[in-house]
C-alpha cells in the first residue's frame, strides 16, 4: 500500500503540469499523452531495475519543478522534435554525471543559494497561475483552492489529490467535449529529434541542473534519513538509460524521488527496512496501471477550462517553492546574488535565443563571483 500511495500521490500531484510543460514545448494532444505514458513505463522499468538489484525502496520520478521549467520556457513556434533533441541532451548529461566524477564535483561547487534561486524563479510564475485563475473563474478556482485548504490543514499529505479531486468535479461540469474510445486509448508517439544549440543552452542544461537540484540531491538525503546509501553511479546510468529510451516518445527526464521517496522508505511502509523495496516494486505496478489514463488525462487537460487543471500543479508546487526560497535566501552573503538569479529567472528574460531559466543561473553566479572578488580584496 505505501508503493501505492506513492505512485498515486507523484501521479496526481503533477500530471498536468507535465502535460502543460509537454504542449508547452510544441508537443500535440497525441503526443503529450505519449509523453507522460512513456514516463510512467520508464519510471516503472528504472524502478523495478534498481529496486531487484540493491533490495532498497529506491523509486523514481519526473521533475515536477523541471517539468514547471518546460511549462515556463514556452516560445512561439515552439518546435517538438527540438525539445526531444533537448530530452536527449538531459539524458546524456546525467550518465555523464555518473560516468564522470570530475562532473560531480564542478555541479557540486555551483552555490546552493544560486541554484536554488534559479529553481524559485521557475517555480514562481507557475505558483502565480493558482491566483491568477481565481481571479479570471473565481467560481472555478475557489473550491479547488479550498479544498486544498482543508485538506493540508487536516491530511497535508492528501492535500493534492482532494484539490485533483475536487478540480475534476469542476472538469465534468464544464467539459466542452465528449470523449471517443479511441481519444482515451494510450499509445505511444515517436518523433525523430533535431537539435537547436539555443534551446539545447538555454533549455536542456538548465532542465538538466534542475533536476540534479531538485531531485538527484534531495532525494539522496531522504534515503539516507531512513539509513539507506542509494547507489549513485548505477542511479545515475539506469534514470539516464530509461530516460534516453523515453525521449523520442516525450519523456523528458526521469529521475530518482526525492519528497515521494519518504513514502516508500519510512517505517510507516514496512517496520523491516530490509522489507522495504516490495514498495518500491508495487509503486512501479502502480505507475504502469496509470499508464492507461494517460490519454484520458490529457484529453481533460485539453478541454477543460484554461487554466484550472493546472491551478492543482501550482498548489503542489508551493512547498517546493517555499524550500527553494528558505535554501536560496539562507546564507547572508550570497543573498544578493540569489535575488538577482531568482529575478532574472523570473522575468522571462530571453537573449539571443536562450532562455530565462540560463541567464538567471548565469548572473547569479557572475554577480556572486564579483562580490565575493571583493568582499576578498576588502579583507585582504
Amino acid at each position: 500500500m505505501a508503493g501505492v500511495v506513492t505512485a498515486v500521490v507523484g501521479f496526481a500531484s503533477s500530471f498536468a503540469l507535465v502535460l502543460t510543460g509537454l504542449t508547452a514545448q510544441g508537443a500535440t494532444t497525441a503526443q503529450a499523452a505519449s509523453g507522460l505514458l512513456v514516463l510512467l513505463l520508464a519510471m516503472a522499468v528504472g524502478i523495478l531495475v534498481l529496486a531487484l538489484r540493491y533490495r532498497m525502496p529506491l523509486t523514481l520520478a519526473w521533475s515536477t519543478p523541471g517539468a514547471a521549467l518546460l511549462a515556463g520556457a514556452a516560445a512561439d513556434g515552439a518546435v517538438w522534435s527540438a525539445a526531444i533533441g533537448t530530452f536527449l541532451l538531459v539524458a546524456a548529461l546525467t550518465a555523464l554525471t555518473g560516468w564522470w566524477p570530475w562532473l560531480s564535483r564542478t555541479l557540486a561547487s555551483i552555490p546552493l543559494a544560486v541554484a536554488n534561486a534559479m529553481l524559485a524563479g521557475v517555480l514562481l510564475p507557475i505558483c502565480v497561475t493558482a491566483f491568477t485563475t481565481l481571479g479570471a473563474t473565481p467560481l472555478y478556482a475557489a473550491p479547488i483552492l479550498l479544498t486544498w485548504l482543508v485538506g493540508y490543514a487536516f491530511a497535508r499529505r492528501w492535500a493534492v489529490p482532494l484539490a485533483l479531486l475536487a478540480a475534476l468535479v469542476v472538469v465534468a461540469l464544464t467539459l466542452d467535449a465528449t470523449p471517443t474510445a479511441a481519444a482515451l486509448l494510450p499509445r505511444l508517439t515517436w518523433t525523430a529529434p533535431t537539435f537547436d544549440w539555443r534551446l539545447l543552452l538555454g533549455l536542456g542544461v538548465p532542465l538538466f541542473l534542475v533536476n540534479i537540484a531538485s531531485q538527484y540531491a534531495p532525494g539522496v538525503a531522504v534515503m539516507k534519513t531512513y539509513g539507506y546509501t542509494v547507489p549513485w553511479r548505477p542511479t545515475m546510468l539506469v534514470t539516464a538509460a530509461v530516460s534516453a529510451a523515453g525521449a523520442p516518445a516525450g519523456g523528458f527526464a526521469v529521475n530518482l524521488a526525492a519528497i515521494s521517496a519518504a513514502l516508500s522508505a519510512s517505517p510507516e511502509a514496512h517496520p523491516d527496512p530490509r522489507r522495504r523495496w516490495v514498495a518500491a516494486v508495487s509503486a512501479a505496478g502502480t505507475y504502469v496501471v496509470l499508464g492507461l489514463l494517460s490519454a484520458a488525462a490529457a484529453f481533460v487537460l485539453t478541454h477543460s477550462p484554461p487554466g484550472l487543471v493546472i491551478t492543482v500543479a501550482a498548489l503542489a508546487l508551493l512547498g517546493p517553492l517555499g524550500s527553494a526560497l528558505e535554501r536560496c535566501l539562507a546564507e547572508p552573503d550570497d543573498r544578493e546574488a540569489a535575488v538577482v538569479a531568482l529575478v532574472a529567472t523570473a522575468s522571462g528574460l530571453s537573449l539571443f535565443g536562450i532562455g530565462a531559466a540560463f541567464w538567471g543561473l548565469a548572473t547569479g553566479l557572475l554577480v556572486q563571483t564579483v562580490l565575493h572578488a571583493v568582499r576578498a580584496r576588502r579583507a585582504g
